[in-house]
């Protein structure tokens, strides 16, 4: 015969099953990532000098308007006052069956966190976009990769309208795999999984023709 609980005892297990479940289900809501861009990390003690030289993107997460869109290599440079500037070119489809190659240029004024700056950029050609944007650079190991992340508009609870952000790699054949685990991580932790698109490198703007070049 099946042993039988009395009532009370099957109540009270009951609710003990009720009490964990509650349990998980507040510990569920704690870990959920929070995506206000004032909890970002960014690099601790970030420096300049080391993060100079040429970055191929490698990935990339779109804003809103018209910007490089593959081929994408950026040069960054320190004077000797400190003050750090960039240049970037890369392919650009234009009226969707035009495609030509375009520079873009940066210059960053530095706040009160090493990593973060506000970028004044533009584009050579006038169709490319220009603005004054915050540029965080939330990780790097100077020698291999850096991932960056701009909010360019945010919602009124603290989260990001309107972003982008870029994965770099000194090596344009791309990033080994310890490193994209890195790289994945910090994109989970901008709540930017999955949202990012693999940056062609092809040579389409290697020695291009002037008709070819904006």
């Amino acid at each position: 015969m099946l042993a039988r609980l009395p009532v009370g005892g099957l109540l009270g297990k009951m609710k003990w099953v009720w009490a964990l479940l509650l349990l998980a289900a507040l510990g569920c809501g704690r870990a959920e990532r929070d995506c206000r861009v004032s909890s970002f990390r960014v690099k601790e003690n970030f420096d300049k000098a080391r993060f100079a030289g040429t970055w191929y993107a490698m990935a990339k997460k779109d804003p809103e308007g018209l910007f490089l869109q593959d081929n994408i290599v950026a040069e960054f440079s320190v004077d000797e006052n400190g003050q750090m500037s960039a240049t970037a070119k890369g392919r650009v489809r234009l009226l969707n069956n035009w495609d030509v190659c375009a520079d873009m240029v940066g210059t960053f004024t530095d706040t009160e966190d090493s990593a973060k700056f506000k970028m004044k950029y533009w584009g050579v050609a006038s169709f490319l976009q220009k603005g004054n944007d915050d540029h965080w650079i939330v990780d790097t190991d100077y020698d291999t990769y850096a991932v960056q992340y701009s909010c360019r508009l945010l919602n009124l609870d603290g989260t990001c309208a309107d972003s982008y952000s870029f994965v770099f790699a000194r090596d344009p054949n791309g990033l080994p795999p310890d490193v994209q685990r890195t790289v994945r991580q910090r994109q989970e932790e901008l709540c930017l999984a999955r949202q990012y698109r693999l940056i062609t490198h092809n040579g389409y703007c290697d020695g291009r023709s002037e008709r070819n070049i904006l």
